[in-house]
């Protein structure tokens, strides 16, 4: 394994449990926000970001058994002063799980901001639903806390055991132009293809939490791969970024939005690739380009 490769082992994005260490080095409040949520929290993109891997769940797509890592990390995350944070995020939830969820999260006053897929023809169907409030941290943990409460979410989340990466880093990374993280199969990226400043009820969004894209692959064979994510853009590069996905045989799985009433409008385009590797990172690119 190179450096690289034996680097990106021990860091983990989104669905992916960080080490106590990093979590020790949040300092209070934010360690109490973990806390509450029974699950470590890593500083990343200007904001405190912490999930909760749906590893309680089996998921196929064909004949593809899709890795948590890669499209199953409900996450928070918590951005701005303790006293006066925003937190934004996505859960993960069942068929059943739906309506309690709604319920709670109504109850907790944490407003909904979207409910839709993220993929297609996933067994069992999944439901993802994104969410934004405004307040004290801690109290908008224990809000979060009795909503994960009604879920099978497994907490408290503990550290996943390091795994060898099995996946071509430095292909990935390289093709994309992008650097990120890998355990075992899966290698996970983000990056902000909205430029300039975006509001949210007249305050301004932290671009990762808010309008971050970003995509994950999975290795599930010597010469194939998958990927998932999606492309957080404005409306003039929706029509690009489809005709390039197109091009390169990448389902575009939904075009919608994960906010309300942010200025300007952005939307959220995700997409499920299954092929070469090299070929599923090279219509990635192009994507991304079109996007930019």
């Amino acid at each position: 394994m190179n450096a690289r490769a034996l680097l990106v082992t021990v860091l983990v994005l989104g669905g992916l449990p960080v080490s106590a260490a990093c979590q020790a080095s949040l300092g209070a409040p934010w360690d109490s926000v973990g806390r509450i949520l029974r699950t470590s929290g890593a500083a990343t993109g200007g904001y405190y970001r912490y999930g909760w891997p749906r590893h309680d769940l089996t998921l196929r797509i064909g004949d593809v058994t899709v890795s948590p890592a890669l499209a199953l990390g409900a996450w928070a995350g918590f951005a701005g002063d303790p006293a006066d944070a925003t937190i934004m995020g996505d859960l993960v939830l069942t068929s059943d799980e739906l309506k309690p969820v709604l319920a709670e999260l109504a109850r907790q006053r944490i407003a909904v901001t979207a409910i839709h897929n993220h993929l297609v023809g996933e067994a069992p169907p999944i439901t993802y639903v994104h969410f934004h409030a405004q307040g004290n941290a801690p109290q908008l943990a224990v809000g979060l806390d009795r909503v994960l409460a009604v879920t099978g979410t497994p907490r408290p989340v503990a550290a996943a055991p390091p795994q060898p990466v099995t996946i071509d880093t430095a292909l990935v990374f390289g093709t994309l132009g992008l650097t990120g993280r890998a355990q075992g199969a899966v290698a996970q990226m983000s990056t902000v293809l909205v430029l300039g400043s975006v509001t949210l009820h007249g305050r301004p969004v932290t671009p990762a939490l808010g309008y971050g894209s970003p995509i994950n692959i999975q290795l599930v064979g010597p010469e194939r791969a998958v990927a998932t994510g999606d492309f957080a853009v404005l409306g003039s590069k929706v029509a690009p970024v489809l005709e390039a996905l197109m091009a390169h045989g990448i389902t575009a799985t939904a075009v919608h939005s994960h906010l309300v009433n942010e200025q300007p409008t952005i939307y959220y385009m995700h997409f499920w690739a299954d092929g070469r590797l090299p070929d599923v990172l090279r219509g990635l690119r192009a994507a991304l380009d079109a996007a930019r």
